[in-house]
């Protein structure tokens, strides 16, 4: 792997109380992992596995209870305010309801430019204007679609707005989380080739979050599974699709097939002992 853009080392997140004694819930459990400068990594698991927690760990939007997190090789775990200023720019994300991502009272164009503004980037006016809709021309939008707002696109193209948003402070890692779920199964696809042309384009580094491993399936080069808040394997992506070794990987496989309108076929080594 190249060098890492995030290296995340010994993560935990406890939420609540629960049990006899009162002891927080851990949603995330001592979880370790690193993306590479342009490489896609896939974090999969079901629904409550602590998927979403990592990434907004990692991303600083939440407190970490235990462990580090590493950007572009800084320590940026108690960082704070002004000071993850750096990390806002850099690293940013794709939420999974396009439709609540975006500012229903702001025009597309408007939502495009936001961070630009925060940031003081491009001058303003015309000049901004134009980086705008290049950024939109650049994920699939005409330049007429500048002046509209978001109840007058589809789901494809609110998430299409959502993504010219993120890429433009031009970072070095995307987090999509669940980009496509709430997104008709015609236009998935659409979505997941826009995230790998521009992964490969600006050699973006991208952690692409799903519940489906069929999703990243053709997007990411290695796949990190996750169960009960824990990494149970991870792999590169054709290794693991060939031969899975762990239950939880094979269970996902099986209801990808499933959901796809395929029988359930036992996974190659399906008949290897969890790791």
């Amino acid at each position: 792997m190249s060098e890492p853009v995030l290296e995340v080392r010994g993560l935990v997140k406890r939420f609540g109380r629960h049990g006899l004694h009162g002891r927080p819930i851990p949603a995330v459990d001592g979880l370790s992992l690193s993306v590479g400068r342009g490489e896609a990594l896939g974090l999969v698991g079901e629904s409550g596995c602590g998927k979403t927690t990592t990434a907004r760990l990692a991303l600083r939007l939440l407190e970490p209870d235990a462990g580090t997190v590493h950007f572009e090789g800084a320590d940026v775990t108690r960082l704070a305010g002004r000071r993850l200023r750096p990390l806002r720019r850099r690293a940013q994300v794709v939420f999974q309801d396009p439709e609540s991502a975006l500012n229903p009272r702001r025009t597309a164009g408007a939502i495009v430019a936001e961070p630009l503004a925060i940031h003081g980037l491009h001058g303003r006016g015309a000049q901004r204007r134009r980086v705008v809709l290049e950024l939109m021309e650049r994920v699939g939008l005409a330049r007429e679609h500048h002046d509209r707002f978001p109840h007058q696109f589809s789901g494809g193209e609110r998430q299409r707005i959502a993504i010219a948003r993120a890429i433009a402070l031009e970072p070095s890692l995307l987090v999509a989380d669940e980009p496509v779920s709430a997104l008709d199964a015609s236009v998935q696809a659409q979505i997941l080739n826009l995230l790998n042309d521009l992964r490969r384009d600006s050699g973006l580094a991208l952690v692409l979050i799903s519940h489906d491993l069929a999703v990243v399936r053709h997007v990411c080069d290695r796949v990190a599974v996750m169960e009960a808040g824990r990494l149970v394997e991870v792999a590169p992506a054709a290794d693991l699709y060939a031969h899975p070794r762990h239950a939880q990987t094979r269970a996902l496989l099986d209801a990808a097939r499933t959901l796809r309108g395929r029988p359930a076929q036992p996974a190659a080594g399906s008949s290897s002992s969890g790791s």
